[in-house]
């Protein structure tokens, strides 16, 4: 690995010698601009619009433009004076919880190994920070610019991420269109919840993979080889009208038919056949019961009172 810089991690009076590795890589396919006409890829030069002329590092400096068309000009030692002070060490400000940081504010990765003598320090300060469970907030300057940084333990090496400041966070309340006390169907809400429960499982980085890349590259390797290139046509987008059926569905997919009670049992899948029977058999039964009159019963008359006396004499 490529030292990307040098220095030593500093919390009260205890300095830790360290050198940094960056912990990622961008495996992005590099693709350059070709001039369609010969095939020569395109240059790109630094050049004066108004003394026309190509310009080399030399004859360039660092200008701020606070207004239009007018700079505030920097020499690279005047930059580099502002980091001068911070720019080797590594200082541990607080130590917090890693569950109080969100995600967003995170930007890139670096490993810290122990530097000349302070194999002993390093130990001693990755000892603390894992017993602990704390992760130290620090600040960090790498190329002359200053960052918030995260250092926390992974598996036996000291891990430091640079992060956002909270200036630097833009507020959710910029986002356009965000729903507003948007009322939730509790059944739809019931069903989502069971999928996101099917659909859980532990975090396992190494079975995903960048299907684009992988796609790019095989089609690369086939012009080179001169093959005929087909691409599959893409799925049409649907458009989801039912939000319920499209939950069940997507359930049934996961993990087969859904229970909403955990007491219920679950219900056996019928065919659409015997679907289709049972609903014909029920509508012939409705048909008969609208085509028979039902039974009347004509109520006994009670006898007269003329009739009561004959039958009395």
């Amino acid at each position: 690995m490529h030292t990307v810089w040098k220095g030593a991690i500093s919390f009260g009076l205890v300095h830790v010698p360290v050198k940094m590795f960056s912990a990622t890589e961008d495996k992005d396919i590099s693709m350059k601009y070709i001039h369609k006409v010969c095939g020569s890829p395109i240059s790109y030069v630094r050049r004066c619009p108004a003394c026309d002329v190509d310009v080399t590092w030399d004859d360039i400096s660092r200008g701020y433009e606070y207004e239009k068309g007018k700079y505030v000009l920097f020499s690279k030692e005047e930059l580099d004076q502002l980091s001068a002070q911070t720019e080797k060490t590594i200082t541990i400000l607080d130590f917090v919880d890693l569950t109080e940081i969100d995600p967003i504010y995170f930007q890139k990765t670096y490993y810290l190994s122990p530097d000349q003598a302070g194999g002993n320090a390093y130990r001693l300060l990755l000892e603390a920070m894992r017993d602990s469970g704390k992760i130290g907030i620090a600040k960090i300057a790498i190329r002359s610019k200053g960052s918030l940084a995260a250092i926390r333990v992974m598996e036996d090496c000291l891990v430091i991420e640079t992060i956002f400041y909270p200036d630097e966070i833009r507020p959710v309340s910029q986002v356009p269109n965000l729903p507003q006390g948007a009322n939730v169907n509790d059944k739809e809400l019931t069903m989502a919840k069971l999928l996101i429960e099917q659909l859980s499982t532990p975090f396992e980085p190494e079975k995903y993979t960048d299907d684009y890349r992988e796609n790019l590259l095989t089609l690369i390797q086939q012009k080179i080889a001169g093959e005929e290139i087909s691409l599959a046509p893409a799925k049409p987008e649907t458009n989801v009208i039912d939000l319920m059926a499209a939950l069940q569905a997507s359930i049934e997919a996961v993990k087969g038919p859904i229970v909403t009670d955990p007491g219920e049992t679950k219900p056996k899948r019928t065919t659409t056949r015997k679907k289709k029977e049972a609903v014909a058999e029920s509508e012939t039964q409705a048909e008969t019961n609208e085509a028979t009159p039902a039974a009347v019963t004509k109520p006994k008359r009670k006898p007269s009172s003329k009739t009561a006396k004959k039958t009395i004499s």
